[in-house]
């Protein structure tokens, strides 16, 4: 009876990972990974477990990987990821849904990429890989050096991939998540892979490191583009950035499925080791994913406070991880558009946890045509198609216009301000924009429905208190893209602590930031540029913005900015503390804006060395740092 089960489940998993290769997958990866742990539970060294990983094609280019590729354990419990984690620091890293690639570079120039295969053996994708703008091509790291992370498709990359695939007559993808391994196994039409995007997560050389996070700082120095990551400190952390993760799920513009995590102190992995399996010192965190085939009965267009129109989706009910579900998002119009989602399609629709239920792919097309409003549903004026969003650029549309209010009220403290009681002030002409909120007198507020005076004088208080906002909340509250608190207060750290501060930052500055790549960079300054005016009126009404407290130290090195480079004489994490503790920020790389290059080196070798040379920054070794400080 085992031996059966043993020989059913192994085809099982070989069939379903075909599939999953081919870009056809037919179920969900928590299935598969049930599947897999039973199979695993029956017989721990089945050899089918080895192969599971294994990208196949027809091409007979295989390459071994130097070092083994190991696959992930894994876990879906908080509870069992932050008893794994107890006390240590861990650099937590979005974990990326596509394809795990390896890059080898020599003499920094590219010279082979290969996928992950079985661990053992990958395929050669060198020529695909050519084509991804997001690989550098040539790094500043000398000798093989080899570069892994995940090959993936943002959202806007797969309409734009839909539309050319249409355009030259190929089968229409099926779904974001599997055209990237439908791609890199092609042998022709290679030039779709400029459609891809590359994000580094590792990086192998001769190169020593103390700490993990110290590969993710020297891999954005050479120009790699990076998963969102954080350093943990407690359970809190870690806990917030879960939270963060599902956020991503979301509203992210490309597919996650959780967080690796992996302890910080590289002699931890040195001292842990590996399985023939997984390594012990990393533990993937996944949110399970319950699926249903549902019918959509109408698809309802929302307007953002960004003027983009969401699409939902009403659908017949149906029950996903334990609730009632009629409503679900269907991402974006690219989405809507690739798959001419119409009313009547049977579509498979996914829910992550808490996360809000979205489309996943078409079961079945219906004979309806699809549709996308050409007016804007709430002010009626012509929108236009910009990427894969659909835009009404009416800065006065009534439904951008609330939106933009609420978040206001819900970030800067206005409590009883609900939803409705503002959809009537709107319709009474009492509130045109945020800054009217402070215009608001008694006698407005006595004509709104079930407000007496008791309630009036209430709304008033809340309403002047407001007026006092620390820095990370008034970001919040104004509405700006992509920033959040975590974000902000790195920010705050790297010694901007007004919002003038802020304001004045420039894109070479921004990516300084730890945790800001040049895509984020560029959409948070653009972002707050367009709310230059909007700032500006809020302090007329009397707004004040509190300088922000950093969660720095004072002393002797306030406002200096330290980049450290090679070995020192006790963890690098202690001085970049000691540092932080007495005033000064950490910044990964050098560049004109850096005080001083802490290095025992006397004639260093590495880039940041040089780089320090070059623009003439002050180069200090640890026992001139501590004489600073005054130890």
């Amino acid at each position: 009876m085992k031996k059966n089960r043993i020989q059913e489940l192994e085809s099982f998993i070989l069939h379903h990972k075909e599939l999953y290769y081919r870009g056809k997958a037919e179920i969900s990866d928590e299935a598969y990974d049930q599947i897999e742990e039973e199979l695993r539970s029956l017989d721990p060294h089945n050899s089918v477990l080895e192969l599971v990983g294994y990208m196949l094609s027809d091409s007979e280019d295989k390459i071994p990987h130097q070092k083994k590729m190991l696959s992930l354990d894994k876990t879906y419990s908080e509870t069992d990821l932050l008893k794994w984690i107890g006390k240590e620091d861990v650099l937590s890293i979005l974990k990326i849904d596509g394809s795990s690639c390896s890059l080898i570079y020599q003499d920094g120039i590219l010279k082979l990429a290969k996928t992950r295969g079985d661990g053992q053996l990958g395929e050669n994708i060198t020529k695909k890989v050519m084509f991804i703008p997001s690989v550098p091509k040539k790094i500043k790291l000398k000798g093989e050096v080899e570069i892994r992370g995940e090959v993936f498709c943002y959202e806007s990359n797969f309409f734009e991939l839909t539309k050319e695939m249409e355009v030259r007559g190929l089968e229409k993808p099926t779904s974001q998540r599997n055209i990237v391994a439908g791609i890199l196994g092609r042998k022709e039409n290679i030039y779709l892979a400029k459609f891809l995007n590359f994000k580094a997560f590792d990086i192998i050389s001769d190169e020593k490191f103390k700490l993990e996070s110290e590969k993710l700082k020297l891999l954005k120095m050479n120009g790699f583009d990076l998963p969102d990551y954080d350093v943990t400190h407690s359970n809190e952390e870690a806990e917030n950035r879960i939270s963060q993760a599902r956020n991503f799920m979301s509203e992210g513009d490309y597919l996650t499925d959780g967080l690796v995590f992996v302890y910080n102190k590289i002699a931890l992995h040195e001292e842990l080791g590996e399985t023939s399996h997984h390594p012990r010192y990393k533990l993937a965190f996944k949110f399970a994913g319950d699926t249903k085939v549902t019918k959509i009965e109408s698809i309802e267009w929302g307007v953002s406070r960004n003027g983009i129109l969401t699409p939902v989706a009403h659908v017949s009910p149906v029950e996903l991880s334990g609730a009632m579900i009629s409503r679900v998002t269907l991402h974006n119009f690219g989405m809507v558009r690739n798959f001419e989602l119409a009313v009547g399609d049977e579509i498979e629709i996914i829910r992550s946890g808490e996360v809000i239920p979205k489309f996943l792919s078409v079961v079945k097309k219906s004979k309806t045509k699809f549709t996308y409003p050409e007016l804007c549903p709430s002010c009626n004026q012509k929108i236009e198609i910009v990427d894969i969003r659909l835009l009404c650029k009416n800065s006065s549309c009534p439904a951008k216009v609330k939106e933009e209010i609420l978040n206001y009220i819900k970030n800067s403290g206005m409590e009883d301000l609900s939803d409705k009681r503002l959809e009537e002030m709107i319709r009474k002409g009492f509130i045109k924009d945020i800054t009217d909120l402070y215009q608001l007198t008694e006698e407005n507020l006595l004509s709104l429905d079930k407000v007496k005076e008791k309630m009036a004088t209430k709304i008033l208080t809340t309403i002047e208190k407001s007026k006092e906002q620390n820095l990370s909340q008034f970001i919040a509250a104004i509405g700006i893209e992509g920033v959040s608190t975590t974000k902000c207060e790195k920010i705050i750290n790297h010694g901007y602590q007004t919002i003038e501060d802020i304001q004045n930052l420039d894109l070479e500055n921004m990516m300084q930031i730890e945790g800001f790549a040049e895509k984020s960079s560029t959409s948070f300054i653009q972002s707050l540029e367009s709310k230059r005016d909007l700032i500006a009126n809020l302090k007329k009404v009397g707004v004040k913005i509190k300088k922000a407290v950093s969660t720095q130290g004072s002393g002797n090195l306030n406002d200096q900015k330290f980049c450290i480079t090679g070995e020192l004489s006790m963890p690098r994490n202690q001085f970049e503390k000691l540092i932080k503790e007495n005033g000064g920020t950490m910044v990964s790389s050098v560049s004109k804006n850096t005080t001083y290059l802490i290095t025992n080196e006397k004639d260093g070798t590495s880039s940041k060395y040089k780089n320090a040379i070059k623009l003439n920054i002050p180069i200090v070794t640890e026992d001139e740092l501590l004489k600073m400080i005054g130890k």
